[in-house]
């Protein structure tokens, strides 16, 4: 009886507890985000509106759409893709979010059935860094 008492209890105060998610404030915006390259880490920056991810990353300029599922969750596709495998569209999830940050998970969309689905983690950081000061940077 005791057991079942206190199993209650934590199950009631575990499902109070919520985690913040405000993706309207990250809808937007500059941001910035950390990478390994070939071991190296480094840093890579990118912009987004309603419509758009321009990434400035590895010395390069990449634009993809963006198509909005619900607040949190999005589409991303390459607008200009060099091979069959920047082809693939990227489904972009906002875990959580802080004053300045917000965690994401992102996959592949349609994963190949044959392939186990992978799975990545990254957080992003917001910035006051506009595109030429980016340019720049790299």
């Amino acid at each position: 009886m005791h057991k079942g008492f206190i199993i209650i209890i934590l199950l009631t105060l575990t499902s109070c507890y919520n985690i913040e998610r405000n993706c309207n404030d990250y809808k937007t915006g500059t941001f910035e985000f950390d990478y390994i390259d070939n071991g190296e880490a480094k840093k890579g920056f990118f912009v987004r509106t309603e419509t758009l991810n321009i990434d400035y990353f590895n010395n390069t300029i990449d634009t993809a759409s963006v198509r909005w599922i619900n607040d949190c969750e999005f589409i991303q596709k390459k607008l200009h893709p060099k091979n069959q495998k920047e082809q693939v569209a990227i489904h972009m999830k906002i875990l959580t979010t802080s004053k300045d940050s917000y965690t994401f998970e992102y996959a592949v969309a349609a994963p190949d059935g044959i392939k186990t689905k992978r799975v990545e983690k990254g957080t992003a950081y917001k910035t006051t860094k506009v595109p030429s000061q980016i340019l720049t940077i790299q």
